[in-house]
């Protein structure tokens, strides 16, 4: 049997700082209605009264109140240091922030663990004025660590959203349906109200996804525009942080403080101000490619979802665009490539990191799959490691197979891909469902894609449309987004539907000795076997 429903607070519906945008925030806090402090509190009364059913937030800042103080001394002073000063904001648990939170990815072995400093995020985020309000619940290591027993799989059980340190986060619409990830903590956070924004992580869906699943807007921009550092790692390739709000004007407001180009972007010109591309009739005239075969269960789209997204693109038809059947990347052509890829960089990437930390002696890739071992029990009650231990195997970055999946994989999505399709067709953008594998071809190009929720299921679950484009194409798709939304309206609240689901059974990997260890052949082939196995949908969460 499941839980009952959470109370959610009716009370705070009718407060002025409920699902108020930044702007509107600045408002009440320019004219004298409203604190930050007062915020803060609000936001943190909030959390500590639905938290405990939803998990949402992993950890909060203990000293939260003191800096919105702080800030509030300073508007007081005259000083205001933009449109994120005094808002509070909320963190993925895999953003490292040197304060007295802990940075963890959700799993038990970094607890205790100090960071070197705050993630270069951070630092922009803190000198904006923004109030880092604590740390969201995510799938645990950004569901880079194994895979969902096929028998929870085929029982439509879902485990995103799920880590050892914080729980099960719930979906806020329908209490039992998936939440998505990793990023879960950030979206529900969002479509809950327990923060203004948030900052969530992608490798390929894991912020577009719970943003579609959860009601908000989540936009993973363009890798290299956004800094790395600080941020626990699966690949350098792929990985981006993002805004996610609850309108695409407060996107464009958390984008413009977290810019920090690296890599291929680093020289590029960049806007000033996300801000000013938000006008309506970004649409009219617009080129949008539709792959139809993102629409059908073979691309793992739900049904009753993509009538949500057909509105979508029905309202974006009214609005001049022209919509243009396209075939575009097949993640089926390159979801092993992609997988490879993300092995050997996850195992470089987080012995990089691990080796920066105090407060630790885990070193090694080898070190967290002993330190699961060791503590199966409360890591692995539901799922394995199996991601883990096939990236142990790998052979670094100057390996050739893994250079010759990386370079197969630009082909497949972006020479021969989206790039070319641009050039052909004179397309502006892409569209896809909510909660299918049309993120897939984007993350692994690199390239932009956004998340705008545009309506509701009959059965009360939230869908949307999610928008991509080609290289630092943010403005547009911020501009064709807003034009969207201000079409659709304001996005749907939460409902609350239906119970909190019992856990799932135990999978039972903890009954008996581990066989072999990390390089033993069979648990390795068995691996590969099981990745093999997943279905695209299981990549749209990391």
């Amino acid at each position: 049997m499941g839980t009952a429903q959470p109370n959610h607070r009716p009370e705070d519906e009718d407060a002025p700082w409920f699902e108020a945008s930044i702007a509107q925030l600045q408002d009440l806090m320019a004219e004298g209605h409203l604190s930050s402090e007062e915020l803060t509190q609000a936001y943190l009364s909030r959390g500590a009264a639905l938290d405990a059913t939803l998990h949402a937030i992993i950890d909060t800042n203990p000293d939260a109140l003191a800096i919105a103080a702080t800030l509030d001394v300073e508007r007081a002073a005259g000083r205001v240091r933009g449109p994120l000063h005094g808002i509070p904001v909320l963190l993925k648990d895999n953003i490292a922030t040197d304060d007295r939170m802990e940075t963890t990815a959700g799993s038990l072995a970094l607890v205790g663990s100090r960071v070197p400093g705050d993630a270069i995020i951070v630092t922009r985020l803190r000198d904006a004025g923004a109030v880092v309000l604590g740390k969201t619940n995510l799938s645990e290591w950004a569901n880079f660590r194994g895979f969902v027993p096929d028998a929870l799989t085929a029982a439509g059980l879902f485990l995103n959203g799920w880590s050892a340190r914080g729980g099960f986060t719930r979906n806020p619409y329908v209490l039992g349906w998936d939440p998505c990830g990793s990023s879960s903590g950030s979206a529900v956070a969002v479509a809950t109200n327990l923060c203004a924004v948030a900052i969530g992580t992608e490798t390929d869906g894991s912020i577009v996804c719970p943003a579609g699943n959860n009601g908000i807007v989540g936009l993973k921009p363009t890798v290299g525009l956004i800094a790395q550092a600080g941020i626990i790692p699966i690949s350098h390739s792929q990985d981006t942080a993002g805004p996610m709000g609850r309108t695409v004007s407060d996107v464009a407001i958390l984008l413009n403080a977290m810019v920090s180009p690296f890599g291929d972007v680093k020289g590029k010109r960049i806007p000033s101000d996300y801000q000013r591309f938000l006008k309506r009739g970004a649409l009219k005239g617009k080129r949008i490619g539709v792959d139809r075969r993102s629409f059908s269960a073979d691309w793992d789209a739900d049904p009753s979802l993509i009538a949500v997204t057909e509105r979508a693109l029905d309202v974006m038809r009214s609005l001049g665009a022209t919509i243009v059947d396209i075939v575009g990347p097949d993640p089926t052509t390159f979801h092993e490539l992609e997988t490879a890829v993300l092995l050997t960089e996850s195992k470089v990437g987080l012995e990089v990191y691990l080796s920066r930390l105090t407060g630790t002696t885990l070193r090694t890739l080898a070190d967290l799959i002993a330190f699961d071992r060791d503590h199966c029990d409360e890591e692995m009650p539901f799922f394995g490691q199996e991601l883990f231990e096939i990236a142990e195997s790998t052979k670094g970055l100057d390996d050739p197979a893994y250079l010759t999946a990386r370079a197969a994989c630009l082909d497949l999505t972006r020479t021969y891909g989206y790039d070319k399709l641009i050039a052909d067709l004179t397309l502006d953008a892409f569209a896809s469902p909510t909660y299918s594998s049309g993120s897939n071809g984007p993350a692994v190009a690199g390239y932009p894609i956004i998340s705008v929720p545009t309506g509701v299921a009959e059965d009360g679950r939230p869908g949307g449309i999610w928008l991509s484009a080609g290289f630092l194409d943010e403005p547009a798709l911020l501009a064709m987004a807003y034009d969207l939304e201000q079409a659709v309206g304001r996005r749907p609240q939460p409902g609350y539907l239906g119970t909190i689901p019992d856990l799932p059974p135990d999978a039972g990997l903890c009954a008996v000795p581990f066989p072999g260890g990390v390089d033993s052949a069979d648990a390795l082939e068995a691996g590969r076997m099981a990745v093999k196995r997943q279905p695209i949908r299981r990549f749209v969460a990391i």
